[in-house]
């Protein structure tokens, strides 16, 4: 059975489409779906849309064996709340599967049943999770990440993504593939939330570290190392590389990647150099690792993006 922890003030897809991606697997597999809504407090529960959804309480939970913790404005109050934080570690304690979608990873590591393990939140939330949870190891890059029987997602839909996952886990890949197709879906989205963060804004990067990325920008084809970016930066390796993350929310070295990645897709895209000159002037140095980055990115090749561009 599957388990949705919704609370006061959650965001409502948060919890409908992991919802969605359970049944229509479970059906897709010949079985009956069986989901429970749970809440602190039974009854209906107020989304930030206003929707509500009918919860049950934790005591109607014996039957659960995947509990997914959805995030909204809620989840800081929630966070502080003894009964949720006591069901979440029962549950950990049972062996149960447990999710959060966005920002409910705040509720797991709050808990204590993410220290020491990789996690993974919205982008906008990396500041904030960092600051809160040292313990745990925070992977802002990732759509979704596993660690074990705990799963974690980044902001509101890659709750699908994960849900997704789990269901090859469950029902098999086939299953999964038939219900992202139903859903009108990709069965396995590329890239990282990096790609969606305001970090990349590359072009005229701000905040305490935009001087240093405008200066990587324009020095691609140097290796740019960790080491490399702290000793411009002024800074320890360490200290550096933990406060890069705060300030943009993600790795320094998935920032460098990046520039490269949207530095090489201009050049693809407006000229006829050739793909091995711009991997090499970029910093790729390798065609087939600027290919593998662009697939991770836009889940396209160089290639094909530059015969786009052109009958575009």
């Amino acid at each position: 059975m599957i388990g949705i922890l919704v609370f006061p003030d959650f965001q409502l897809l948060d919890a409908a489409g992991p919802i969605s991606v359970f049944e229509i697997a479970t059906r897709l597999s010949g079985a009956s779906p069986s989901i429970r809504v749970l809440a602190a407090n039974p009854g209906p529960v107020r989304s930030t849309s206003g929707v509500e959804m009918v919860a049950r309480g934790f005591k109607r939970s014996g039957a659960i064996s995947t509990l997914v913790v959805a995030g909204g404005e809620g989840v800081d109050a929630v966070a502080r709340c003894d009964r949720t934080l006591t069901f979440v570690r029962g549950m950990a304690k049972r062996g149960v599967r447990l999710a959060s979608v966005c920002s409910g990873a705040f509720i797991l590591a709050e808990a204590g049943v993410l220290d020491g393990r990789q996690a993974t939140t919205h982008w906008q939330r990396t500041r904030q999770f960092l600051a809160s949870y040292p313990r745990v190891k925070l992977e802002p890059d990732r759509i979704f990440v596993r660690d074990g029987n705990i799963w974690s997602s980044a902001g509101i839909s890659a709750g699908i993504d994960l849900a997704l996952a789990m269901a090859a886990e469950d029902f098999g890949d086939d299953v999964a593939q038939k219900t992202a197709r139903q859903l009108v879906l990709y069965h396995r989205r590329s890239g990282g939330q990096s790609q969606f963060s305001s970090l990349l804004e590359l072009k005229a990067p701000s905040g305490r570290f935009g001087p240093l990325l405008s200066w990587a920008r324009e020095h691609l084809d140097a290796p740019l190392t960790v080491e490399d970016l702290a000793e411009q930066a002024g800074m320890s390796s360490r200290h550096f590389a933990r406060a890069f993350i705060a300030e943009t929310g993600t790795t320094p070295s998935k920032a460098v990647e990046r520039l490269r990645i949207e530095v090489a897709r201009q050049r693809v895209q407006s000229s006829s150099e050739a793909i091995e000159r711009v991997a090499q002037s970029t910093g790729f140095r390798d065609p087939e690792r600027m290919r593998r980055a662009f697939i991770r990115a836009f889940g396209q090749p160089p290639q094909s993006l530059r015969r786009a561009a052109r009958a575009g």
